[in-house]
C-alpha cells in the first residue's frame, strides 16, 4: 500500500491503530466487517509514512488486494501485491530485529515472529527458497499453540476479535476512530459482555475448521483452526468460564492444553 494516503487509508480501514505505530515497526492487525467479524489477521508493517505492507498468512494476497481497492474512491494510495517481496521463514532469532522493530536491508525485512519457547524470523526479500512442506506446518502449529488463530476460508466472516482472543496479540483497538465493525467491538469492550474466547485442545486426531467441541451433556464450542497433523494443537472458541472438565469432538477425546504467550507486539 503505497502513497500519500497510505496509512490514512488503513487507518479508515483497519481494526489497529497504524498512526501509533512509528516508521520501522509493526503490529498485528485485522480487517473486520461492519458487523465486527474478522475477514483477515495480519501483521502491518510501516515502511515509511507512505508505504505500508501487510503479510496474510491466510487470505491469499491478491483475494485481499482486489477487495481493498474498492474501498480506495479518491484517496491517494495504491495497493497491489508485493510482488518483490517473498516471505522465508527461520526457526531462529534475528540479529537485529527484536519485537516489533524492523530490520530492513538491501536483502530485504526481518521481522522477529518468535517467542521465548520459539525464537522465529521471517525474511521478506527476493528470493524465498523451495518450500519445506514440513517446516511451514511446524510453523503453523507454532501460531496455533501461541494462539495466533489461522482462518481458512470457512472461518473468514464468523468471529469477533473478542472471540478470537485479538487482544492477546494487541491487534485491535478500542480507542482509536471509525473503522468497519468498530462499533460492535467497542461496544463488547466497554460493557463487558466478551462470553467467549480462544481456547488451546490437543487431538489425536485431524479435526476439520467448524467441528463441534463438547463436554459431557452439551456442545459448548467450536473449532477455528486445527494442525495438519495428529496429534496436534487444536484452537477452539470457547466460553471464557467453561470448567476443565472433559471435552471431545464428535468421538474424540480433546486435551487442554495452556496457550503460549509471546506473540504480541
Amino acid at each position: 500500500m503505497e502513497g500519500a494516503d497510505a496509512v490514512a487509508f488503513a487507518q479508515a480501514q483497519f481494526a489497529n491503530d497504524l498512526h501509533a505505530l512509528e516508521d520501522g515497526r509493526w503490529q498485528w492487525n485485522a480487517w473486520l466487517t461492519p458487523k465486527g467479524r474478522v475477514i483477515a489477521l495480519f501483521a502491518a508493517l510501516r515502511l515509511a509514512a507512505d508505504r505500508l505492507v501487510l503479510v496474510v498468512p491466510d487470505v491469499p494476497a491478491i483475494e485481499l488486494a482486489t477487495a481493498l481497492k474498492r474501498f480506495v474512491f479518491r484517496r491517494k494510495v495504491v495497493v497491489a501485491v508485493a510482488a518483490d517481496l517473498h516471505p522465508l521463514g527461520l526457526f531462529a532469532a534475528s540479529t537485529t530485529a527484536q519485537g516489533a522493530l524492523l530490520a530492513p536491508d538491501e536483502a530485504g525485512i526481518a521481522m522477529d515472529v518468535g517467542s521465548a519457547h520459539q525464537p522465529r524470523t521471517l525474511l521478506l526479500g527476493r528470493s524465498s527458497g523451495d518450500a519445506d512442506v514440513a517446516a511451514l506446518e511446524r510453523w503453523r502449529d507454532l501460531d496455533l499453540a501461541h494462539g495466533l488463530p489461522r482462518l481458512e476460508a470457512s472461518q473468514r466472516e464468523q468471529w469477533t476479535p473478542q472471540q478470537l482472543s485479538l487482544d492477546r496479540l494487541r491487534a485491535f483497538s478500542v480507542k482509536k476512530g471509525c473503522y468497519p465493525g468498530q462499533e460492535i467491538v467497542a461496544r463488547t469492550h466497554f460493557l463487558g459482555k466478551a462470553k467467549r474466547g480462544l481456547a488451546l485442545l490437543e487431538s489425536d486426531a485431524l479435526l476439520q475448521p467448524g467441528a463441534p467441541v463438547s463436554d459431557t451433556e452439551r456442545e459448548v464450542g467450536q473449532v477455528v483452526g486445527a494442525s495438519h497433523r495428529a496429534p496436534g494443537p487444536v484452537l477452539a472458541v470457547l466460553p471464557l468460564d467453561h470448567p476443565t472438565t472433559v471435552l471431545h469432538s464428535g468421538d474424540q477425546p480433546l486435551r487442554q492444553r495452556t496457550l503460549l504467550d509471546g506473540l504480541a507486539r
